[in-house]
């Protein structure tokens, strides 16, 4: 007697994926964690512009009067920083100092010309900047035309080395050779100890790179500012045939 075929035993219903649930009940969508997180950034870059606006006036006050007072200093070097000095701009424009009526143009350099106590022009206070060691080097100093000496010398910012580089701000002997500097025919940079001309500066000794990188930006400065000093003061050389020079 033959077999009959059995009928295949049911097989259990294969379990079904759970539904999702309604939106926001789970985990929050991709779509609503980007809102989120753009909300968040533009209410914090508002901020930022908002304390920005409202503090620059007061950062711009303060760079104008530590500018005024580092003027000072450079021109009067042993005057009181923080008295009232006249003091008035000059644009360097065709060759010529003028004084500049409304804003500055884009890229325009500016001088400060300082007067005495009887209103005769004393000296200008020139910026002046140029790649150091490390970064640029931004300075001030102050130069008497009569004479074609620099008579003061600030850095305004730098980045050099600690330690090292930093010593052009901080070396007493390496600033105050810039007290009565002759920029004729021009000024040059020498080892420690052989520094025996007016117009040489000693390197600091660990700090040659820095050293010398402020006497080119100097040298660059005077090329530039000194035709132009010369030309409208009317203030003859101290040495007109010196080489070098314009």
């Amino acid at each position: 007697m033959s077999e009959r075929p059995q009928p295949p035993s049911p097989q259990p219903p294969s379990p079904q994926p759970a539904s999702p649930g309604p939106m926001g009940a789970g985990e929050p969508s991709s779509l609503r964690l980007v809102f989120s997180l753009g909300i968040a950034g533009l209410l914090a870059g508002l901020l930022l512009v908002g304390v920005f606006l409202g503090t620059k006036p007061r950062i711009d006050q303060n760079r104008a009067e530590a500018l005024q007072r580092a003027i000072v200093r450079v021109l009067w070097p042993d005057g009181d920083p923080n008295e009232a000095h006249r003091i008035e701009s000059r644009v360097l424009r065709d060759g010529r100092l003028v004084t500049p009526e409304g804003p500055l143009a884009a890229g325009e350099r500016v001088a400060y010309l300082g007067f005495d106590a009887e209103g005769q022009p004393l000296g200008y206070a020139i910026p002046a900047a140029g790649k150091g060691f490390q970064d640029d080097i931004e300075l001030l100093y102050g130069f008497d035309a009569s004479s074609d000496r620099i008579v003061g010398f600030e850095v305004l910012a730098h980045r050099e080395t600690p330690g090292l580089g930093d010593k052009i701000e901080k070396d007493a002997a390496f600033v105050g050779r810039f007290r009565s500097l002759l920029v004729l025919p021009q000024i040059d940079a020498v080892r420690s100890g052989e520094g025996d001309q007016d117009f040489e500066v000693e390197c600091i000794t660990g700090a040659t790179i820095s050293s010398k990188a402020v006497v080119r930006i100097l040298n660059e400065s005077m090329q530039l500012w000194r035709p132009a000093i010369h030309e409208t003061s009317g203030v003859a050389s101290a040495n007109p045939s010196a080489p070098g020079r314009p």
